[in-house]
């Protein structure tokens, strides 16, 4: 009983003084009865065989105190009593190569084991590089003595029977060896002090990084999206065809090469997010709350925004393709009409201004009127196409034309000579009347001439048929006098030859007009034929693009709706769904080469100024928001499901209530889609008994939903249900385990942070820590009390 007292540090019931039997057989009884109410299983012994001297009897008892008083409580790393002492000796001469601890017989018989549990913790009791394995009597009994005088062990074993012995006794070396752990507790208590620290500054280490990769590339992100915004806001036309269409191959750009890899560092955002909070929640932190305007919901309505500027670009960029498209034509078309008819006008005023009329006879008068009354039948026919020229003009202008002030110019040149012309035929025509009044007056009196001119025409006459007559000339002023005469007929040839010149300018005016209409109608017939060609290829580029897209429009929502089937529905273990999933993402990846071919097609049909496609209703658009969707879906979807094996294996979760947790999920998301809102989850609560007030459900809310979007997802549903099952350290043990580092002090001194813990780690307490500002302060004393709660939320850093 005495023996129980002092290893237990318990009082025992007080013992029966007598010296006979029954007296003995009680004391005995008393202390079997304590060994039995610390849980030990007392097997075939006796307080009679006890008392009666029973040696065997006697022995087992004596280890049975030992193996529950000594060896029992020993507990290293889950590991208890045999195979916990076992696993600390292991652990302690793992520097030592030379030694091998597998079991507590012949791996301690070369005495180097009990020489490396000594030199592992007071290292300057044994020169442990003198020792030789070949040499076990001086091993073993250098650490007897040392331990006996040093330690307080007392010499339990006997260095020549373990030498001499083929199996030393299990129970002899367990009992030694336990008193080296229990001589050494306060550096064992230390080391898991210590590594408790260790542990839990990991995980906040771990949880720092990823809070910082959070945070930079969320500032990233935005910074790119406000980057881009404003480019894709710009709504500024460019002036030619070639200028649009390079926009729309750098916003073509922008959708297949710059977009693709931000819309996956948005979707490795929410799910880094979400795994941050998830291993926060399983290691009893608080909630990460990322710097303000870098909210994941903040970047949702950054990413919105860009969508929303994006979405009527591209739709602006064809709008003003085909505006330019249409410019381009009436430029070209108002050109042409133009130079038609300003080579119509040529020369026109010069002739109008002619005075040909003033030496004009009354039949020439007569010519010069019918045809003067022929121009204007012709100017009246070219009104149309002055018409036409101003309204191409002022259509240019209001379609915004760039180079509108030179069409202008050029349309009110055109409109002011038209005006000229018009005024200049009016002053010719009036001219040409009087001059035939006039010369009627004349002809009148030419007319009453000519009745009394009728004996000088006879003379005349006469004086013709005289020059006509033979001739017989003596000298050279008569041959002279013919000469002269006859050169006189000759200036008249001049007059002849202008008359069949302007018959020939006919007859060239005429081969003109056949020659036009030999060139310009096979023309035509070629650019309807090419144009013809064009449609055609046109029709094929759409079919294209229709036949792909139909297929891949619809295989991109059948694998979204799988997706979500594989992610509600409860087929396998979390593991097996896993599985499937990464098949799914593989399977999806496998595919992008199909999208690629389909971007290439797009790409031929805005080449080709496509702007419609009756063969299909999707769009490039449709299917590249879809593709974008189905690879966000599938990663957001793995990485719940390897949060929730994550939250399982944390808590201890079975199957089985992973299973039903799901089912309870699944009912009450009666929109199906993945996520309960705040009234599902209420009745959900409801219906597992949870009897709660507004404030109370406010409060589950907060846990459930930290970013209140309203919104639970499955993930935040079974970390609430099983809430209260995770085995998690606390700010108070984590203080505990510094007060041991710190020799029960109220502070921590930074060589005792250092010489403790891992270098990085010691450095992260000493970076953080407060100086400690009680009462027994010192010079250098840290606060671990303030750092312990604020590793927990529980207050600032």
């Amino acid at each position: 009983m005495l023996l129980l007292e002092v290893i237990s540090g318990e009082r025992l019931a007080k013992p029966e003084r007598g010296k006979m039997r029954v007296h003995k057989i009680s004391n005995v009884n008393k202390a079997l009865n304590f060994i039995a109410s610390k849980g030990v299983k007392l097997v075939s012994i006796g307080a009679e065989e006890i008392v009666d001297g029973n040696a065997k009897m006697t022995l087992g008892m004596i280890w049975t105190i030992i193996l529950r008083f000594a060896i029992q409580d020993i507990s290293v790393e889950e590991t208890s009593a045999k195979e916990g002492l076992l696993l600390w000796c292991q652990r302690k001469t793992a520097p030592y190569k030379n030694v091998n601890i597998q079991n507590f017989h012949i791996s301690w018989k070369d005495g180097l084991g009990f020489c490396a549990l000594i030199h592992r913790h007071r290292p300057e009791l044994i020169d442990y590089g003198k020792l030789r394995k070949d040499d076990p009597m001086t091993n073993l009994n250098t650490a007897f003595d040392v331990a006996e005088k040093y330690l307080d062990i007392p010499k339990m074993l006997d260095a020549e029977d373990i030498v001499g012995t083929a199996r030393p006794d299990e129970k002899a070396i367990m009992t030694y060896v336990s008193s080296f752990y229990h001589a050494f507790s306060g550096a064992q208590k230390a080391e898991t002090a210590a590594n408790r620290i260790c542990k839990v500054l990991a995980v906040n280490q771990e949880n720092e990084q990823l809070m910082e990769d959070y945070e930079k590339l969320a500032s990233d992100l935005l910074e790119w999206i406000r980057r881009t915004i404003p480019w894709l806001e710009n709504r500024v036309p460019e002036n030619t065809m070639q200028a649009m269409q390079q926009k729309l191959e750098d916003f073509r750009d922008y959708r297949r090469l710059h977009k693709p890899p931000k819309v996956q560092e948005k979707c490795q955002l929410e799910i880094n997010f979400n795994t941050l909070q998830t291993k926060l929640r399983l290691s009893n932190r608080p909630a990460f709350m990322p710097s303000e305007g870098k909210m994941v919901s903040d970047i949702s309505n950054a990413w919105g925004s860009l969508e929303g500027a994006e979405k009527g670009y591209e739709e602006w960029l064809l709008n003003e393709i085909r505006r330019l498209e249409r410019l381009d034509h009436l430029a070209e078309k108002f050109r042409q009409k133009a130079a038609i008819h300003e080579a119509w006008t040529n020369g026109k005023e010069e002739m109008l201004q002619r005075k040909d009329y003033e030496t004009a006879s009354l039949s020439d008068i007569k010519a010069l009127l019918k045809k003067h009354e022929a121009f204007e039948s012709d100017l009246a026919a070219h009104q149309d196409r002055v018409e036409q020229i101003a309204a191409i003009a002022q259509e240019l202008n209001e379609l915004e034309y760039y180079d509108s002030p030179s069409v202008n110019a050029r349309c009110q040149q055109i409109c002011d000579q038209w005006d000229s012309l018009g005024v200049l035929t009016q002053k010719r025509s009036e001219a040409l009347q009087r001059t035939e009044k006039l010369l009627e007056t004349i002809d009148q009196l030419y007319l009453e001439f000519a009745k009394r001119a009728a004996p000088f025409n006879n003379w005349m006459e006469g004086a013709m048929e005289d020059l006509q007559d033979t001739f017989i000339v003596h000298t050279i002023e008569e041959i002279q006098g013919l000469s002269t005469a006859h050169e006189q007929f000759k200036a008249t040839l001049p007059e002849a030859d202008k008359e069949r010149q302007a018959i020939l300018g006919i007859h060239n005016e005429i081969a003109k007009i056949v020659k036009w209409e030999q060139q310009l109608v096979p023309q035509r017939d070629q650019a309807l034929i090419e144009e013809h060609a064009r449609q055609q290829n046109n029709e094929r580029l759409r079919r294209q693009f229709a036949n792909q897209a139909n297929v891949i429009g619809p295989w991109i929502q059948t694998k979204m709706e799988e997706i979500g089937r594989i992610s509600i529905e409860m087929h396998g273990t979390l593991e097996d769904q896993l599985t499937h999933l990464r098949q799914y993402e593989k399977s999806i990846v496998n595919y992008k080469p199909k999208i690629d071919q389909l971007e290439g097609d797009h790409q031929l049909i805005q080449e080709a100024l496509i702007f419609d496609n009756k063969h299909t209703n999707y769009t490039m658009e449709h299917i590249r928001v879809g593709w974008e969707q189905l690879l966000t879906t599938i990663a957001r979807t793995i990485n719940e499901i390897e949060n929730q094996i994550l939250t399982r294996d944390a808590k201890g979760i079975s199957q089985e209530q992973m299973n039903e947790f799901r089912a309870s999920f699944n009912h009450f998301d009666r929109k199906r889609t993945g996520m309960m809102d705040a009234e599902d989850f209420r009745a959900c609560l409801i219906s597992m008994g949870y009897n709660m007030g507004e404030a109370e459900f406010a409060r589950i809310m907060s846990i459930v939903d930290p970013n209140r979007l309203g919104l639970i997802t499955f993930q935040a549903f079974i970390d609430f249900m099983s809430r209260e099952t995770a085995d998690t350290d606390t700010a108070d043990q984590v203080m505990a385990s510094f007060k041991v580092l710190a020799g029960d002090k109220n502070y921590i001194l930074v060589d005792e942070l250092r010489r403790e813990l891992p270098p990085d780690q010691a450095e992260y307490c000493i970076a953080r820590m407060t100086p400690y500002t009680g009462p027994d302060a010192v010079p250098g004393a840290l606060d671990y009390m303030s750092f312990s709660t604020a590793l927990y939320g529980e207050s600032d850093l």
